[in-house]
């Protein structure tokens, strides 16, 4: 009995086992993910517009094309942001970039009484979306400012840069104006333009590269050529006259300086040029972050306008650009004698009222003096006398020329910098870039970027006498080879890329957007 049973029931689980596999399998149930184990999707880049009177390659007068050109690349390549630069389209942008724009098209721009016709051009480089207006009308001459319309040039182009975005469908999330001649940018954001819906997110960030010139008109001009009337004019009025800078200080959510250093003297009235109640007032919103320079551009390692290549690890060839520099110059060659070499606009404020005082002094000893520059026609005959004078330890070469610029920096010993007010100064990181020790005023940049005996010599009170201190300083140090080799060493490794100024400015830019 047990033997049948077992069979009975084996054979009705065979059965129920080909039952079973004839019927469709039950569908699996989907694996639940969690959020954390959810692929994150990729966050959007944040939108930032520089406006900017000029740019680095495209068209330079100073260190504002620098900052522009360096730090829109530095910011492009964090892959946070989506980075724009719009400038004018100037007649001295060489045709090698203009062949290379491209046209968008065109709008028509009101200002007051005037509806100016504005091309859009467009080039795209290092990540960064560069746009170029065109009025011949404005921009079809030499230079980029000097001109008696410079107010209505540049009204002109910043309200242009409120007229693009909808052409370009481009409303960015930060707009960074540079200087008084961008200022206007800011003030019609907050005024002109608030009440359209498409404008009212748009935050207003304004940098101050130099206070002293601050976009200054008068108040008859207001309406018919800014388009500023009455409710506004508040704003932008300052000691009975339009005052840009201070309209743009006004108007923005945060406004900044080109070094934390520079941020603390346009508080004073020594520095302000009158501007520093307006500045005080507005503290608040005030941040100072230090300039950068192009660490690529800048790097004696693949300098092709220097003599001979070398890097901080090894710099025998500073020697050789020394030697190659003393012959171009007409100066004998001296190993041992300090070179110290100045690059700059000679003007007063840059210190050379300084070096009147004591470059005669400082001549009769062992050295040879090199500047570079152009300015004032006093400073200019000066030191073309002195170089008459002193052949053997005087050049002067008034001109402004790039390539001379790259070898006298890789070729001098010192660089010196005397400056009253320097708001940031690129010279003595380029300086120290290519191992020639900066001796400089603690003044804004120079104070935040130049450290005694860690790369580079100091003086605080603004005195002849006190610089030549220093300067004697430095040379007699230069003669103890171990301790001017080391001083070299970290001069030349001073980090002043754009990383560390991007990061500072991406966090600024997120304060304002959060």
């Amino acid at each position: 009995m047990a033997t049948t049973k077992t069979t009975k029931t084996a054979g009705k689980a065979a059965t129920a086992a080909k039952t079973a596999a004839k019927k469709p399998a039950a569908p699996k149930k989907p694996k639940t993910t969690t959020a954390e184990q959810a692929p994150a999707a990729p966050a959007a880049k944040r939108k930032i517009l520089f406006v900017a009177s000029e740019c680095t390659p495209y068209i330079v007068t100073g260190g504002l094309a620098e900052v522009i050109g360096s730090l829109s690349k530095a910011l492009a390549a964090t892959g946070n942001f989506d980075v724009r630069v719009v400038v004018p389209l100037y007649s001295d942008i060489k045709k090698e970039y203009r062949d290379k724009f491209t046209y968008l098209g065109n709008i028509y721009v009101h200002l007051a009484w005037r509806n100016q016709y504005c091309g859009i051009f467009s080039y795209e480089q290092d990540g960064v979306i560069f746009y170029f207006l065109d009025n011949e009308f404005y921009f079809k001459r030499p230079g980029c400012y000097g001109y008696f319309d410079d107010g209505e040039r540049f009204a002109f182009f910043s309200r242009a840069v409120l007229e693009i975005m909808p052409f370009l469908n481009f409303y960015p999330e930060v707009m960074h104006c540079h200087d008084w001649q961008a200022a206007l940018a800011a003030i019609y954001l907050k005024t002109n333009y608030c009440f359209r819906q498409e404008y009212q997110f748009i935050r207003a960030l304004f940098t101050i590269h130099n206070i002293e010139y601050q976009g200054q008109y008068s108040l008859d001009i207001l309406s018919s050529l800014f388009d500023i009337y009455g409710k506004y004019q508040y704003l932008v009025e300052y000691n009975n006259s339009i005052n840009l800078m201070k309209g743009a200080i006004e108007c923005c959510e945060k406004f900044s300086t080109v070094s934390p250093r520079y941020a603390q003297e346009i508080k004073d009235p020594y520095y302000a040029h009158g501007l520093d109640p307006i500045v005080r007032r507005n503290e608040f919103k005030l941040t100072g972050i230090l300039n950068g320079i192009d660490d690529i551009g800048y790097n004696p390692q693949f300098d092709t306008h220097i003599f001979a290549n070398f890097t901080p690890d090894d710099m025998s060839n500073k020697a050789v650009n020394k030697a190659e520099l003393q012959k171009m110059l007409g100066l004998p060659v001296k190993a041992d004698t300090p070179v110290i070499s100045m690059i700059s606009r000679l003007v007063s404020h840059k210190g050379f009222d300084l070096v009147l005082n004591i470059i005669e002094e400082l001549l009769q000893d062992d050295v040879q003096f090199v500047v570079l520059g152009t300015g004032d026609s006093y400073y200019e005959g000066f030191f073309k006398d002195l170089a008459r004078r002193y052949p053997e330890k005087m050049s002067a070469q008034i001109m402004f020329n790039n390539d001379l610029s790259r070898k006298i920096y890789a070729g001098s010993d010192i660089f010196l910098m005397p400056s009253k007010s320097e708001p940031c100064g690129l010279s003595q990181m380029i300086a120290c870039r290519y191992a020639t020790i900066p001796v400089v005023r603690e003044t804004g940049g120079l104070y935040d970027s130049i450290k005694p005996l860690e790369n580079g010599y100091t003086f605080t009170n603004y005195n002849a006498h006190d610089m030549l201190y220093v300067i004697r300083q430095a040379m007699a140090d230069y003669k103890n080879k171990e301790v001017w080799s080391k001083l070299m060493y970290r001069a030349a490794t001073t980090d002043f890329s754009w990383n560390n100024s991007a990061k500072q400015y991406e966090a600024l830019y997120m304060s304002m957007l959060n």
